[in-house]
């Protein structure tokens, strides 16, 4: 499978994972309708350069490169997403990436 065919599939995959996790960990300030669009706009944003354009830049360093870029993106597109933000925002959504990538590993190694 190529990364354009498998791009489709891995981003419904995060979006199952991080979804549920941002709307339990974001920040009760931020509505239903906000929590729901980040779950499906942040990975939107990273996923494709996560999977087409980090494993040819980073070749070993691809696992970490791409966790870090993830993660801190998506907490800088969410900040200029809404007015206000807090630290557990932040923290959620590193938590969604964690569990995103987990749940790849346990998928792929099974």
């Amino acid at each position: 499978m190529t990364a354009w065919q498998f791009l489709p599939i891995g981003y419904a995959l995060s979006v199952a994972v991080e979804t549920p996790v941002l709307m339990w960990g974001l920040s009760a300030r931020h509505s239903l309708r906000v929590r729901l669009f980040a779950g499906i706009w942040l990975t939107a944003c990273t996923y494709p350069i996560v999977v087409l354009t980090l494993p040819a830049l980073t070749t070993r360093f691809y696992v970490p490169a791409a966790e870090i870029f993830a993660a801190t993106a998506e907490c800088v597109l969410f900040a200029t997403l809404v007015d206000t933000w807090e630290w557990r925002d932040m923290a959620a959504i590193v938590a969604a990436n964690i569990a995103s990538f987990a749940a790849g590993e346990l998928w792929f190694r099974l």
